[in-house]
């Protein structure tokens, strides 16, 4: 039976934990890398339902995108998603900045839903290596900013659609899953018609449409949820004995 450590390891095949970014946190966060795994859960987030649902499904071990330990953890008591990790004798491996990073990772994922083609990277972060943030291709036919807002919505089963309109057509386009409102800068550099993305601050909704590029935030969850089937299809492909589950939940609500 494959252990914590194994699934680790072919989740650095796929997305190198090398490649995580100074600021992250990622790789086993919780729990003994020698553990056994028959069941493991993917989710973007290690919230309380997950490790319930986790409990549920009789899971040794949770793979996330966000990391469970970001900042510095004061204390584990009963409130803490950790203590009930640690009580329950659940794993958690968390691949973040480099699961965004990495070629068919969380950015190619996005491109992919809402069907870019002839894609490259965005803009490098690690030039030794030719490493790349975010994404930009093609649609395959122009479309308005509403009409590529809906078809954004749609593909992504996005809560809502935000935008900025700088009344162009659009058929390049930019992208960064998560908060990738600083990509903006590189979007115009290399000539896009518009940057999709989340987390869009108001200076940089005015900064696109100064740039006369068209800007769309689609909320951080609905741009990298995308990710989760795909990592499940790659890691049941490679790892035949452990029985991999996903979960969509997002605490988030739209009116």
């Amino acid at each position: 039976m494959s252990t914590v450590s194994q699934v680790y390891d072919y989740i650095n095949q796929i997305a190198p934990f090398s490649l995580t970014m100074d600021f992250d946190n990622t790789g086993i966060l919780v729990g003994d890398r020698t553990q056994k795994v028959s069941k493991a859960l993917i989710a973007l987030d290690c919230t309380m339902q997950v490790v319930e649902q986790a409990k549920k499904l009789g899971a040794e071990l949770i793979i996330t995108h966000h990391p469970i330990i970001f900042n510095p953890i004061k204390r584990v008591n009963e409130d803490s998603v950790v203590y009930h990790l640690i009580r329950s004798d659940i794993a958690v491996i968390s691949a973040h900045t480099n699961l965004d990073i990495a070629q068919g990772g969380v950015n190619d994922a996005l491109a992919s839903a809402i069907d870019l083609c002839n894609c490259r990277g965005l803009e490098m972060v690690a030039p030794q290596s030719e490493v790349y943030l975010g994404r930009i291709g093609e649609l395959p036919e122009a479309m308005s900013a509403l009409q590529f807002a809906q078809h954004i919505k749609t593909s992504l089963k996005a809560v809502n659609v935000k935008f900025a309109d700088a009344k162009r057509t659009i058929k390049k386009v930019a992208l960064c899953s998560g908060s990738g409102g600083d990509c903006l800068d590189a979007a115009i550099e290399m000539g896009a018609d518009a940057l999709l993305t989340s987390e869009v601050k108001q200076h940089q909704f005015l900064a696109a449409i100064q740039a006369n590029v068209s800007i769309f935030d689609a909320g951080h969850f609905d741009t990298e949820d995308i990710v989760i089937e795909p990592l499940k299809e790659k890691l049941s492909q490679q790892i035949s004995d452990v029985e991999f589950f996903t979960t969509h939940v997002s605490t988030i609500t739209a009116i």
